[in-house]
């Protein structure tokens, strides 16, 4: 499984509405999420790419994995202050989110992702 790609509408759907609750807005999926804030011409994110491929099969049915191409995704990239790509979203279930800018190496990545699968 990859990483699916979300739109505008998309991320309303999927991840939350952050439209009508700017500051507050509340995550909606019943499994925590990375959103890969990204687009085709970076180099890091291309690094990035093959690793967040590897994680959504390897965590396949524990976590979402989503990316959002800012070039496409102007309004996005605008309504979470993207300044740095890749820019990654985490929402954990307890409601709790956080933008982590920048790359991590793979195992830092992984912790990551461990514990945002474990918070209930």
């Amino acid at each position: 499984m990859k990483p699916i790609e979300l739109t505008k509408a998309d991320f309303i759907q999927k991840v939350g509405n952050f439209e009508a609750d700017p500051k507050d807005w509340k995550y909606i999926e019943d499994k925590p999420c990375i959103v890969d804030f990204q687009a085709p011409w970076c180099g890091y994110c291309k690094r990035l790419d093959p690793i967040l491929e590897e994680f959504a099969q390897t965590y396949e049915g524990q976590l979402y994995i989503y990316k959002v191409n800012v070039d496409n995704e102007e309004e996005l990239e605008t309504a979470f202050n993207i300044r740095t790509i890749p820019t990654l979203l985490l929402c954990k279930m307890d409601g709790t989110k956080e933008l982590m800018l920048g790359t991590l190496p793979k195992h830092e990545l992984k912790k990551v992702i461990d514990n945002l699968i474990s918070v209930q």
